[in-house]
């Protein structure tokens, strides 16, 4: 193996200056840097961008938002902590008394997605002419809003 590394370079004129060795290496440096920053602005920078987002997102969480967790579940925040929400996914009949609501506890940085800020205005212009009154579709996900 050392012999094909040797025999190479002794047929390019060794490492140092000559024939094409110090253009060589530049072009090699150039070849490293030009693809660092490719990887730069094609996967870094979008990632950091994406991250700043998401943190944004989170700090702005507040009561009454709808959103969607990383693990699917669907549900509107009923509290906000330091590194949690309570989250309302649903209601449940207890004995025939009134419903009451089923609550979770989730981390904020679970949270994928805000669906529905509170006290926004309904994007579904037909909703009041709709059968189902309670459901209101936004973003290509169904939210009951019962």
């Amino acid at each position: 193996m050392f012999d094909l590394v040797s025999s190479a370079l002794a047929q390019n004129g060794g490492p140092g200056p000559g024939p094409g060795g110090a253009s060589a290496t530049m072009l090699n440096i150039l070849f490293m840097v030009l693809m660092f920053a490719v990887f730069y602005f094609l996967l870094i920078r979008p990632q950091q961008k994406q991250q700043k987002q998401h943190r944004d997102m989170i700090a702005n969480l507040q009561r009454g938002d709808s959103v969607v967790t990383g693990g699917g579940i669907l549900g509107r925040i009923h509290r906000v902590e330091d590194d949690e929400v309570q989250l309302e996914i649903g209601e449940v009949d207890v004995g025939g008394k009134t419903p009451k609501p089923v609550r979770v506890r989730v981390r904020k940085s679970t949270i994928a997605a805000v669906t529905a800020k509170s006290g926004a205005p309904t994007t579904d212009a037909s909703a009041g002419k709709d059968k189902d009154k309670n459901a209101q579709t936004q973003s290509g996900v169904k939210i009951d809003k019962s």
